[in-house]
């Protein structure tokens, strides 16, 4: 029941998919986010740092960045900026090695990695007054948040009240198939050379049995089954995919949950459209406007938000 039909027009000289997907990084401006850090310790003796937009309030939203992101993308600034123009703190969760600084494991983040965001939920219940949180995520932020809000199901805390996932690779091998095909080339070789640059930073701390021979990571899926598969705990990239993917958690999503996901974009298979879960779900909305490409959805009006930004802050705001 829950598939909605898409108020988003594209702008007519924007209707090219990479063009929606690459302006926003680009030319995009986003002023009035003042962010302050705080560092969370991790029981592995890792650290999270989050970077908070407060507006001194009892509502939260927490955001989940993309791919080789972090809380200073245009993306997760412009949400910020929508929901503090509302009222709302925003808490911009940066991934292991994301914020600037790398992190002590020698492990990064993947797609699956929801118990560094509920150490981020804990950590806020903990030291802050909020009674309202919605969790926001990004691309791979989007199959996180998706993922966790499933998997908790109704054990979910009574402070969490909603989520969204934006441009969610719902289904982690179709997206993988994506993005190696050449219509994808630039991001797939500009998030190699990020990633790589990692790991050979970590070199002195990887574990033996992982492989120094970076000429072999020809690809996105070379790097998941050389690296992300074994520090993560997976037998391989295959079985990453497969237990890491929201699409197999999102029936037992027990929060009014929005998956905002462009039927131009890029970088989403077929698979990454969950269609028959969102019909069957009186929780779990789906809509997929035409065009928008993969996080981009750009809109030119005088508040300077974006549409998935709006579409998002009021989803938040009407089920708080």
């Amino acid at each position: 029941m829950p598939v909605i039909e898409s108020t988003y027009k594209a702008p007519v000289f924007l209707g090219n998919n990479h063009l929606q997907t690459v302006a926003p990084t680009l030319f995009r401006k986003v002023e009035g986010v003042s962010y302050v850090r705080e560092r969370i310790q991790t029981p592995d003796e890792d650290f999270i740092d989050i970077d908070i937009s407060s507006k001194g309030s009892r509502r939260a939203v927490v955001l989940s960045h993309g791919l080789e992101g972090s809380a200073h993308s245009n993306y997760v600034r412009g949400m910020a900026r929508a929901f503090n123009a509302r009222g709302w703190d925003a808490v911009s969760f940066n991934f292991r090695s994301c914020s600037g600084e790398m992190n002590r494991a020698p492990g990064l983040y993947h797609s699956g990695k929801t118990e560094d965001l509920h150490e981020v939920i804990g950590h806020l219940l903990k030291t802050r007054s909020y009674e309202t949180l919605s969790l926001v995520g990004f691309s791979l932020g989007a199959n996180l948040t998706l993922k966790y809000a499933g998997e908790r199901g109704k054990s979910i805390l009574p402070q969490i009240k909603s989520a969204v996932g934006i441009s969610a690779p719902c289904d982690l091998a179709s997206s993988c198939r994506e993005i190696l095909k050449p219509k994808c080339a630039v991001y797939e070789k500009r998030f190699l050379y990020s990633m790589m640059k990692k790991i050979k930073l970590k070199e002195a701390i990887l574990p033996p049995d992982i492989s120094r021979d970076y000429t072999l990571t020809k690809n996105l899926l070379d790097f998941d089954n050389r690296y992300t598969a074994p520090l993560g705990g997976f037998k391989d990239a295959a079985d990453y995919y497969e237990k890491c993917s929201s699409k197999r958690y999102i029936a037992g999503t027990a929060i009014p949950t929005l998956i905002l996901n462009a039927k131009d974009d890029p970088i989403l298979g077929p698979e990454c459209f969950p269609w028959q879960e969102a019909e069957a779900s009186g929780n779990l909305f789906l809509e997929v406007p035409d065009k928008g490409g993969h996080v981009g959805f750009i809109t030119f009006n005088s508040d300077g938000e974006y549409w998935d930004e709006t579409r998002t802050a009021e989803f938040a705001e009407a089920n708080q």
